[in-house]
Formats: structure tokens, C-alpha cells, sequence
């Protein structure tokens, strides 16, 4: 008999890496919030690879814990293996990855959120979700309690109506074996959501002691290694090494033979999958002429011989897995200790969703994660953090916080999501943002800590660390636009060999630093007056000078994007009647429905020509 449970400012369905930054973002501003768990096991889990960051991913982990989410200090404290990726290219392009104690992260996200003011943590399955006359959300549970919630963040993951896959084999599950939300799927149906099926796939899980890692090739953390957050005070130890291997023609052909008993070409899955992270026997098909692929065995914990086999996600049958899995060296007496599988789920277009990430159509829902159509982990964060910060302010009657794509890597996520939707699961990318070198890693605490303060989720501590960090960058800025450094043997000698001219008299510092070939590392011995300052300060302060042309010319860029982002559009204008539009901008803006000028910009379909018309169309306002 269905009874009365509690009466909630917001609540959060979906306790995985989206709904916990949600759910502790707007109990950090004060709300009464409760997240749902359809297991409490599953708060923080990894159901696929056990890292954190990699190449972008690593510069929205330190976006979110610039603007003062947990992810990057979870990530901190539970770090196996730390790497900076691409470090032979340019900053801009940096990415920090971990290898994460999968059990250890989950255990520290529960206890956070256990702990955490104004949030209840609640394993229940929820059934439905309405809205009475008075504008309040109801949600009831499959044990018949209900909630009543101004706001609700749906942050289902991949369990909303989740189907697995294996070879012939197929039913109703959410990921790692966990119970699906079947129910809650048809709610929002009869609610009127437009839900699509998107699939994603999980490679096999083997027992180490039964890995040959003498085969493999090892592959080491970095000496000097960065955390994921700026407050981070802690220690971080490389504890564990990954391993690299490869597929060959036998692994290939076993896979080839098999293809019709694997439910993605046999027309089983109708969901579509992610572009950028196929399953092994769709990079056979697509690569066909590719002799081997490269696969990372990766540790999942410190106290478990469970090892992740990163590049190996497949959805065929579990003979012929164990079957190609034996042909790859080191592997040929693998263990499986979980089979590989491919996962359907429901989602929703993210054209249904403002940048704030609140649905047009009803007020106070928002969406957050793979619900949106995205995938990974550090999107899924990402999102829920602003969906969390503004359910909160929206609560508290402020104007929503929108995230604009010069100022952040999540703004061009969310961006491209609500603005050009997404037909395969979203996966952020460098090459996806048009100001990547303004939008490093490096300076993410520059960018976004300022707002994280006004928006309330950075402490008193970490504000006084943050400004005192500015104040010995400036300090040292000035200092090498000073200090003279002068010729001498060896000196000339180093900048020989870093292939740059040597010197007859005496230079500033900053002329040095100016050349591509010279660091702070190189000149560390001739700069007798250097100042002990944390690594960190020396980096932003030389990024700054050797590519301060570029950040200029970039940041000019940005000024004429925000002159077209402020010029607000119209919610309910009709772009039907507006004169000199073509047809396809008109059912592109009256889909997407822009909420500026700049907006509109990027709207496939929509011209420069369309542009123009619009702001004359303003102009006449």
C-alpha cells in the first residue's frame, strides 16, 4: 500500500558518477536533496574501464574540481597509476589519466555522500515519476513509498530499460548484473519524454595470475606526477603498472568466423553505439586491413587480480570470446572472471534539454549523464554538476549558471549537446573545441575557481590557496621580465644543442623563454636568483610567454563569440514568420530553439545568411 515518505527540495535518480556531483552539489548549496540508488553497490561504480581522465576527459576532471565538485579528489585518493598523455605535443593537448582502485572510489563517493549535509543516500528502485497541478514532482518506488521533490535530476546511466547482450543471449539488466529500471522508463514515456536506445559495450575481466605478463610490454606511471585537484595535499604513489599487448591474424579470423553469431550484425541491437569506442569485432570489420589492434590490460584494484582489458569490448558469444582471447599473447591462458558484454539503454535527444540542462518542456526536470546521450564517466560528472548547481539556484530563484564553450570544456560539451544533439553517444574530445588553447587543464582553476566562489562550492581554505597561487605567478611573471641572464661556456653550450643560437651578451629571462627549444627546466642552473615555488607556477607562468601571440589571437576570438552570445533570442519566437529565413534554418532553430545568437551559429543548417537575418530581426525589437 503506497504511504508517504518525505517531502524533498530535489531529488536524484541515479547514483553513479553523475548523480553523486548533482546530488552533492545542490546539498552543498543548501537543499534538501536525496539521491536513489537502485543498489547502494553501485554508488560511484566503473562499470567499464577503471581509469579516470585520459585525453580531454582529464581537462573536465579538473573543470569540475575547479568549480568545486569531488570527482578529482576521489580520483586522487584512489590512484593506482598516474600519466600525463601527449606530452610530445603541445598544452594545450596535455591529458592527465589514472589508473583508479575501482572499489576504493566507490567506497569513498559513498562515504562522501553519507556524510554530506542536507543529502540521504536511499536504495530504491523508482517507479514513477509525475507532476501534480502545484508544479511538485512525485516519485514512487517499487516498495509503493512516495517522494514529493521541487526538482528531480534524472541520472539513470545505463539502467534505464538496460537489456544485455551476449552472442544469442539477451535480458533485462542494468550493468555488472545489477536490477535495470524497466518501469521508470515507461513513466517518463507516458510523461511525454522522447526516449531513444543508444548500446555500449564492456570488455572481459581476467584473473592476473593467470595473465604471461613476461610477453607484454609494461608501461610505467609518470615520475612526476600530477593530481587531478588543485586542493589535493596528498601523496600519490604509481603502486601498479598497466601492460600493452596485441590481436594477430588468428584472433582476427576466429572473430570473422563468427560474426553471425554476434547479436551487433545479426540485427539483435537495435541501439546505437559509441563511434569513438568500438567493440573488437566491429574494428575487425571497419579496419579490415589493420594486421593487429592494441590492447592495455589494466589493474582494477589494489586488493583484487581482477585486470581490465582496455580495447577488447565485444558482445559475441562467451565461447567464441574465450576462444579469439587465447590467440593474443600473454593471454593464452587467460582466465575470465567477467564475460564481455554489450548493454542497450534508454536516453533522451539532448535537443529536448536548455544549457542549464533543465528540460524545455518541464519545468524543474533536468537530465544529466548517459540519460543525455553522452558516455564516460568525467561527461557524466560534468553534467551532473551543473544540472546539480542549477536545480539549486533555480530552487533558491537565481538565474541558472550556463557554461559557455571559451570559458570551459564542459560548456562546449553541454553546447554541443543541447545545440547539435548527438546520433551516437557523445564523447568529449580536444578537437572539438575551437579555443582548446585558452581551455587547458593547466589553467582550469584560473577559469573556473572565480565562479565555483559565487556559486558557493569553494571553501574559505581553498579560495585563500587558490588567490595566493595567482599572487606568486604574477610575482614571478615580473621577476623573468627582469632578471638578466648572461653568456657564458655552458649556457652556449645547451643552446647549441637545444638547436637555438647562443648568446654574446646578456638577456632577459623572458627573451629566453620566448624560444620554442629553451624551458624553465633548461635554464634552472644559470637563473642564480629562482625563487622555491611549487612546479606548477613555473608552468603557467612559461605557457604564458611562449605562446602569448596565440592566447591574444585567441582571446579576440572569444570576444566576438560572447558579442553574439549575449544577443538574446526570444523563447517563443516563431521562426516560421520571420522573413528571409530558408526553410531548413527555420525547422532547425524551431527544433533546437537557441537561446542567442551564438547558439544559433552552430546549429547545423543554419547559415551565416540566417544569421543575419536574425539580428536584424533583434535590431528591430
Amino acid at each position: 500500500m503506497k504511504y508517504f515518505a518525505e517531502k524533498l527540495d530535489i531529488a536524484v535518480i541515479g547514483a553513479g558518477h553523475a548523480g553523486i556531483e548533482a546530488a552533492l552539489a545542490a546539498a552543498r548549496l543548501g537543499c534538501k536533496t536525496i539521491i536513489f540508488a537502485i543498489n547502494l553497490d553501485s554508488v560511484g561504480n566503473m562499470p567499464c574501464n577503471p581509469s579516470i581522465g585520459g585525453t580531454s576527459k582529464g581537462h573536465l576532471v579538473r573543470e569540475i574540481d575547479a568549480l568545486g565538485g569531488e570527482m578529482g579528489i576521489a580520483a586522487d585518493k584512489n590512484t593506482l597509476q598516474t600519466r600525463m598523455l601527449n606530452t610530445g605535443k603541445g598544452p594545450a593537448v596535455h591529458s592527465l589519466r589514472a589508473q583508479i582502485d575501482r572499489r576504493g572510489y566507490c567506497a569513498y563517493m559513498k562515504n562522501v555522500i553519507e556524510n554530506q549535509q542536507n543529502l540521504q543516500l536511499k536504495q530504491a528502485e523508482i517507479v514513477s515519476l509525475t507532476r501534480d497541478e502545484d508544479g511538485l514532482w512525485h516519485l514512487l518506488t517499487r516498495l509503493e513509498a512516495e517522494y514529493t521533490a521541487k526538482c528531480v535530476i534524472l541520472a539513470t546511466g545505463t539502467f534505464l530499460g538496460g537489456r544485455i547482450f551476449v552472442g544469442d543471449i539477451s535480458y533485462d539488466s542494468g550493468p555488472d548484473g545489477m536490477f535495470p529500471a524497466t518501469e521508470l522508463a515507461q513513466s517518463l514515456k507516458n510523461l511525454g519524454v522522447q526516449l531513444r536506445r543508444f548500446k555500449t559495450g564492456t570488455p572481459p575481466r581476467l584473473n592476473r595470475n593467470s595473465i604471461d605478463f613476461s610477453v607484454m610490454e609494461p608501461q610505467y606511471g609518470d615520475e612526476h606526477k600530477v593530481p587531478f585537484s588543485f586542493g589535493f595535499d596528498g601523496e600519490i604513489v604509481n603502486s601498479e603498472a598497466c601492460y600493452v599487448t596485441y590481436t594477430n591474424d588468428r584472433t582476427k579470423q576466429i572473430i570473422l568466423d563468427n560474426l553471425h553469431r554476434s547479436p551487433l550484425y545479426g540485427g539483435k541491437i537495435d541501439g546505437v553505439g559509441p563511434r569513438y569506442c568500438p567493440s573488437i569485432e566491429d574494428k575487425i570489420v571497419r579496419f579490415a586491413e589493420k594486421e593487429r589492434h592494441q590492447l592495455f590490460v589494466e589493474p582494477c584494484g589494489a586488493d583484487t587480480q581482477e585486470m581490465y582489458l582496455q580495447g577488447l569490448s565485444s558482445s559475441l558469444p562467451e565461447d567464441v570470446q574465450l576462444e579469439f582471447l587465447h590467440t593474443i599473447p600473454g593471454l593464452e591462458k587467460a582466465q575470465v572472471m567477467r564475460t564481455a558484454y554489450a548493454i542497450e539503454y534508454d536516453c533522451v535527444d539532448p535537443l529536448s534539454l536548455r544549457s542549464s540542462l533543465e528540460f524545455r518542456d518541464f519545468d524543474g526536470l533536468y537530465g544529466a549523464g548517459q540519460f543525455n546521450g553522452s558516455s564516460g564517466y568525467e561527461e557524466a560528472a560534468a553534467q551532473g554538476l551543473v544540472a546539480g548547481i542549477n536545480a539549486a539556484r533555480k530552487i533558491k530563484g537565481k538565474e541558472p549558471v550556463i557554461l559557455d564553450r571559451a570559458g570551459s570544456y564542459i560548456g562546449t560539451l553541454i553546447d554541443d549537446l543541447v545545440t547539435k544533439g548527438c546520433t551516437d553517444p557523445y564523447r568529449m574530445m580536444t578537437s572539438r573545441s575551437e579555443y582548446r588553447l585558452l581551455l587547458r587543464q593547466d589553467n582550469a582553476d584560473r577559469r573556473l575557481t572565480p565562479l565555483g566562489r559565487e556559486i558557493g562550492l569553494i571553501s574559505d581554505e581553498r579560495w585563500e590557496s587558490f588567490n595566493k597561487k595567482l599572487e606568486l605567478i604574477e610575482q614571478e611573471a615580473e621577476r623573468v621580465r627582469k632578471v638578466v641572464i648572461h653568456p657564458s661556456d655552458k649556457l652556449n653550450e645547451m643552446l647549441v644543442s637545444r638547436e637555438t643560437s647562443a648568446l654574446n651578451i646578456g638577456v632577459r629571462m623572458i627573451e629566453l623563454l620566448r624560444r620554442p627549444q629553451v624551458s624553465y627546466a633548461d635554464l634552472a642552473e644559470f637563473d642564480t636568483e629562482r625563487p622555491d615555488l611549487p612546479y606548477e607556477v613555473f608552468e603557467q607562468v612559461e605557457i604564458s610567454i611562449k605562446y602569448e601571440g596565440y592566447l591574444k589571437r585567441q582571446e579576440a576570438q572569444v570576444a566576438e563569440m560572447r558579442r553574439l552570445e549575449v544577443r538574446k533570442l526570444p523563447e517563443d519566437i516563431d521562426y516560421s514568420k520571420i522573413v528571409g529565413l530558408r526553410l531548413e534554418a527555420i525547422e532547425k532553430l524551431n527544433k533546437v530553439r537557441p537561446e542567442n545568437i551564438g547558439q544559433a551559429s552552430r546549429i547545423s543548417g543554419v547559415s551565416p545568411a540566417d544569421i543575419s537575418v536574425l539580428l536584424i530581426r533583434l535590431q528591430g525589437e
